[in-house]
């Protein structure tokens, strides 16, 4: 029997056998009920318009159940109007009520086929479950409608439900509401496989999205590491996160998504680079600002000098861990300032950007008093955010390097390998770790540093900086990370970063069953599912590798990687039934009238269950079998008088 304790504890929740019955005949029945569907996105890179469509699309699966419920009753044009009011309600029925004679015909018969849909979304949830999903405010004539019957004389019953909705003004909100349910429902468990951060505009966005749903788990990538350290008061990821974001002209997101203040940067740049073009600093433009609009000139000279005092900082941390074996990205102490020239590699190369005018070529590492204020600002905007660390604390509470989900293993980067395609053993302060072990060991660390608050906790956080590019991290695969080269040297060799051994590997099935059983899965049925690096599928690469039981589902979500991958991103989508991947086109925002071009993405079937998955088949499943079990011990502790029955 299990702790009498413990039992007792139990039965303050169900005081008696009959309680305890109810109960597990409830979880036996939630046992028989279909596995709910899971989807996996990856790299999102601040793309918040892209990523809300895909998931209130269900990238594409939606569609999918509309084409189940009306493909014989309805055309091709009015199944994709039906999609786009799902998709974006408000608009479609901005659009409606301009188009339409009879608005109020339009919404009762709208009504009508979005409760179809959302009958066929609900039915692998307990009705208990659907309601706890409603809006407050609908959710009573929600669950009416949803849950009828085909008995005649309750017809009139829901007609007049409709009606009324519609003649109390109420349709709107309603439809709204709906589109929402079915929208929240597609998707029961959604994967974050990391890179939510940078490039894009809005990560701040993603992230207030994610933290206002359920059902949500990140995988950190490296770009979400590096805005922990940052948060977490470390200068070299401060300094790298802001690098990155004034590159892209993320100007609205740094100080009004989260209140950084630049302008010690700004004014520091100005007075130093007032007579530098600084030409190879020009921002990459992919959105422009509408609350903090920064003329590209000027944000170059800022890009100049966060880059400068990035490589400083990075000088610093490098001589604080030598444990990092970070020598060789020191690069500021290997420049001839006067002849304009660095060793690199063994030869000598000319530097296309000469003007170092804030660097003691003595003390290359050492920041000027006017640098040294500009990081005392940003530390403290990163610090003090408190929508940035409350993101941040989200992010560890509901991330971790790697999650282990029915079966499957989610991961961003890659897993080392040693040049004999076995698992690298890595050193980590005198203890040796590979695969999980490395994992379970560098998110500990992670855990250990975000909670260090003291003077020493932007040293602690030194560990993100390290996962952000060093060699061995599992976020960065690469050997290098060639930021100095691709600023000042012209020569396009010097900007290579070789991939990781696991790269090389990852098309032989044996290394992906390797990877499987290091981390305690089945071989025969486990999937491995990642991202970070983009799949150039116009050039032909695919996303399924190692014998079909690992994906890389980083298509190109971002806008900055169109052009490499030739799509607009993937999402694995794994239900009770069957596996698939969708291959999205580039997300296309409003137009000018209203309306909106939503391309169905491609739907590749990756595998078909022989049978239809349960949630007794799932880790929550493993977790109802426990409690059942509990309640069985607590059920005859009821019966042999151990705990008194109330």
């Amino acid at each position: 029997m299990a702790d009498i304790q413990y039992l007792k504890l139990l039965a303050e929740k169900y005081p008696n056998r009959k309680a305890v019955r109810t109960e597990i005949i409830n979880l036996r029945a939630i046992l028989a009920l279909p596995k709910a569907t899971e989807f996996v996105l990856s790299d999102i890179h601040g793309e918040y318009d892209a990523f809300q469509h895909f998931v209130r699309s269900g990238s594409g699966m939606i569609r999918m159940r509309i084409d189940e419920v009306y493909a014989d009753t309805l055309t091709e044009q009015e199944c994709d109007d039906l999609a786009s009011l799902i998709y974006n309600p408000r608009a479609e029925m901005a659009r409606r009520h301009k188009n339409e004679e009879n608005y109020d015909k339009w919404c009762a018969k709208a009504i009508v086929r979005l409760i179809r849909i959302c009958r066929v979304v609900t039915n692998k949830y307990t009705r208990s479950k659907v309601k706890k999903r409603l809006p407050k405010a609908s959710a009573y004539i929600l669950d009416e409608l949803l849950f009828t019957d085909d008995v005649e004389d309750r017809h009139k019953y829901y007609d007049e439900i409709i009606e009324s909705i519609i003649e109390y003004e109420s349709a709107d909100d309603f439809i709204a509401d709906l589109s929402d349910v079915i929208s929240n429902l597609m998707v029961d468990r959604l994967h974050i496989i990391g890179d939510i951060y940078d490039r894009g505009p809005k990560p701040h966005v993603v992230m207030d999205y994610l933290m206002a749903n359920r059902g949500i788990d990140i995988q950190w990538g490296n770009h979400d590491i590096l805005w922990m350290g940052a948060a977490s008061g470390n200068r070299s990821c401060i300094a790298n996160a802001v690098r990155i974001n004034v590159r892209y002209n993320n100007f609205d997101m740094l100080e009004v998504g989260y209140g950084i203040n630049l302008r010690p940067l700004s004014s520091l740049a100005q007075k130093i680079y007032a007579d530098d073009p600084c030409e190879y600093f020009y921002p990459n433009v992919l959105e422009t600002n509408k609350y903090d609009p920064i003329p590209e000139a000027h944000a170059a000279k800022m890009h100049k000098m966060i880059s400068v005092i990035q490589f400083k900082c990075e000088g610093q941390e490098i001589m604080r861990h030598p444990e990092y074996h970070l020598d060789h990205r020191m690069m500021l102490d290997k420049i001839d300032y006067e002849a304009g020239t660095i060793e690199l590699y063994g030869k000598t190369y000319e530097l296309r950007d000469k003007s170092f005018p804030t660097i003691d070529p003595k003390h290359p590492y050492r920041l000027t008093k006017q640098e040294e204020e500009v990081m005392v600002a940003l530390e403290a905007s990163f610090l003090k955010s408190e929508k940035l660390q409350s993101h941040i604390d989200y992010m560890l509470s509901h991330g971790s390097l790697y999650t282990i989900s029915n079966g499957n293993l989610f991961y961003h980067g890659c897993i080392p390998f040693n040049d004999e395609g076995e698992l690298k053993e890595v050193e980590m302060y005198g203890e040796r770790y590979s695969g999980r072990k490395y994992l379970d060991k560098l998110d500990s660390m992670v855990r250990q540093a975000r909670h260090v608050h003291d003077e020493d906790g932007g040293d602690a956080a030194a560990i993100m900086w390290y996962l952000w590019l060093a060699e061995n991290s599992p976020l960065f695969g690469k050997d290098k990370m060639t930021t100095f080269e691709r600023y000042f040297i012209e020569d396009r060799k010097t900007h290579k970063e070789n991939a990781a051994k696991y790269y090389k590997l990852i098309d032989q099935e044996s290394v992906a069953e390797k990877i499987l059983t290091n981390f305690g899965l089945k071989t025969e049925v486990g999937k491995i599912l990642n991202g970070h690096v983009p799949v150039k599928i116009k050039d032909g690469e695919t996303p399924i590798k190692g014998g079909g039981k690992i994906f890389i589902i980083d298509g190109g979500i971002s806008k900055a990687y169109r052009k490499t991958t030739g799509i607009a991103g993937y999402t694995a989508i794994l239900t009770s039934k069957h596996m698939y991947l969708a291959e999205h086109k580039p997300y296309e925002p409003l137009k000018e009238d209203g309306t909106q071009v939503f391309s169905r993405p491609v739907m590749h079937l990756i595998e078909t269950q022989p049978t239809r998955l349960r949630i007794s088949d799932t880790d929550n499943g493993a977790e109802l079998f426990l409690q059942i079990k509990e309640l069985e011990e607590l059920n005859d502790a009821f019966k042999r008088g151990y705990i008194k029955e109330r």
